[in-house]
């Protein structure tokens, strides 16, 4: 059972769609601690840019909260991982900005997963979709 008190690594943003990328960087986070928090950004139905010009333009946010939650609990299940074991799902505020100061009991980590899965594109997900019909 996913244990509230115990170390764990946070992945924060808006799986719009979650992939296969997003998987390996579950698998990669999962290893820091034994257990993550994903936290969806709650960015369903902003007008404009939801990074509010910090980052790449976010404005193409077609997925609500619950539909990213089964999609990524979708995505899991079939990689042997269960809901409230290895992980939690929570839907956050649209955080554009990450503040910290000194000795703030955490750290930041980036993972390279190979030119292969950081090619991976959740944009050209969507556009595929939407030709296919399915967006």
């Amino acid at each position: 059972m996913f244990d509230h008190k115990k170390p764990t690594t946070q992945m924060l943003g808006r799986w719009q769609p979650w992939h296969q990328g997003h998987t390996e960087l579950f698998k990669k986070a999962l290893l820091e601690t034994g257990q993550v928090c994903i936290m969806v950004r709650d960015v369903f139905t902003i007008e404009g840019d939801a990074g509010a010009g910090r980052t790449a333009p976010q404005n193409d946010n077609p997925f609500g909260f619950v539909h990213v939650s089964h999609n990524i609990q979708d995505a899991l299940v079939k990689e042997g991982f269960t809901y409230y074991e290895e992980y939690i799902i929570m839907e956050v505020p649209n955080i554009v900005d990450i503040s910290y100061g000194r000795g703030v009991g955490y750290t930041f980590t980036q993972h390279d997963l190979g030119e292969q899965i950081h090619n991976i594109s959740a944009t050209k997900i969507r556009k595929e979709m939407r030709e296919n019909g399915k967006l």
